[in-house]
């Protein structure tokens, strides 16, 4: 048995990209300690494909959410969809919700529309959210602010160290995963060494941010282990340590009672 257990709190497990050896990933991620993958939605579409994902592997909870990336494919009903999704599952979280700022064509307004609508949402329903936020910081902070939300993931968070701080003041946890295992990052290297250890969260991303020892091929939960290794190794601790601290931040700002976090 691994000697840690771990919680990937971004994790794309319904991906066509797993569909030919999606079972054997899931064993996989579980040999390596990973006890606990959060899965979530990204358009109405594939709503019913997490929640099937979520059924057959134990330890994977979902999220639903409408992410930004594909904005052309929501509509208003959507909206009313995933309230309706949130009364009969209850979910970890709303997600993956937010903004992107760099992917072309991705028309603003209506980004914020969905982004704010799911705000409301989350607060309507008092549930945590996993963010979106690629060079989209400061007006996802906005609108945080303005709901109240106090308490989610900055997932694959890369932002700068006051963006991270203001993060934090709201409760959030930051996401850190593939891309902080690479020498070039020295940015996002230098934050996840030096960023209180209670503000850290693992995930993946899989099938995408794969980490430097995968380069370009498919990232999958399993990778989890070797992160958690990597960021030990950066801010100069254990493995153990990185484990129970990022354990028992996602159970923290998810609300889980889990057997891996020491503290539930």
């Amino acid at each position: 048995m691994p000697p840690f257990d771990l919680i990937d709190t971004h994790c794309h497990l319904d991906a066509r990209e797993f569909e030919a050896d999606r079972a054997a990933v899931h064993a996989r991620a579980r040999g390596a300690g990973v006890a606990l993958q959060i899965v979530p939605a990204v358009t109405r579409d594939n709503l019913d494909e997490v929640a099937e994902t979520c059924r057959r592997h134990a330890g994977c909870l979902p999220a639903w959410g409408l992410h930004p990336m594909y904005i052309h494919a929501h509509a208003p009903a959507h909206l009313t969809e995933l309230r309706a999704r949130i009364e009969a599952w209850r979910p970890v979280a709303v997600g993956e919700i937010g903004l992107d700022l760099f992917a072309p064509g991705l028309d603003f307004a209506s980004q914020e529309h969905y982004y704010v609508e799911q705000l409301r949402i989350a607060r309507d329903y008092d549930l945590p959210v996993l963010l979106h936020c690629r060079r989209a910081n400061d007006p996802i902070l906005k609108q945080l602010r303005r709901f109240g939300i106090r308490r989610g993931i900055a997932h694959a968070f890369n932002g700068s160290r006051q963006q991270a701080d203001a993060f934090l003041a709201l409760g959030f946890k930051l996401g850190f995963g593939g891309a902080c295992t690479w020498p070039r990052a020295t940015r996002l290297r230098a934050l996840a060494r030096e960023l209180p250890a209670e503000s850290l969260v693992l995930e993946t991303d899989s099938p995408d941010i794969p980490p430097e020892w995968i380069g370009r091929g498919r990232n999958e939960p399993a990778e989890l282990a070797g992160i958690a290794a990597a960021l030990a190794a950066l801010r100069g601790v254990s493995v153990g340590e990185i484990a129970r601290q990022t354990t028992r931040n996602a159970c923290e700002v998810l609300g889980l009672t889990c057997s891996p976090c020491p503290t539930c």
